[in-house]
């Protein structure tokens, strides 16, 4: 893939929706890509997660772990898929573990990166802050929505 098809899929992601081009530039240019075996692990479960990814290709089965240990299948990421998301901006830990189901190519987006991102363009920040505020705005009105099932 070139740089082009990157900044193109980025540019679908809800995250960097409405980013200009040279802002998608800076991700694409600075992300890491990477191939990932089938069978191959790309993160575990509890480990701390510093960065996100993008599967370009391929798919991820994730899987969590319950405190019995029984591993169970939640979901798959494929193309067009951003994981890890939240730790673009604080250090959190994984909450699944990633596991390619076939040869997958990702990129991964470092914290410093994104941190860059919204340094050198004030206005990506404020895109950003506007879609958490709407975000958290959506989630709290389904969980008041709900409230009537626990009272």
């Amino acid at each position: 893939m070139a740089l082009t098809d990157d900044i193109h899929l980025l540019s679908q992601l809800p995250l960097f929706k409405d980013m200009s081009e040279d802002q998608l530039r800076l991700i694409a240019f600075g992300a890491d890509r990477r191939m990932i075996a089938a069978g191959q692990m790309l993160f575990r479960q509890g480990a701390p997660a510093e960065s996100a990814y993008v599967v370009l290709s391929g798919s991820l089965e994730l899987r969590t772990t319950s405190s019995d240990g029984m591993q169970r299948a939640d979901a798959v990421a494929g193309r067009g898929t951003l994981i890890s998301e939240l730790a673009l901006v604080t250090l959190v830990e994984r909450k699944f573990t990633a596991i390619a189901r076939e040869d997958t190519t990702i990129i991964r987006i470092t914290r410093a990166l994104f941190h860059r991102l919204i340094e050198e363009y004030p206005d990506a920040a404020r895109l950003i802050e506007n879609r958490i505020r709407d975000n958290l705005a959506e989630l709290a009105a389904k969980a008041a929505s709900q409230f009537h099932r626990f009272s």
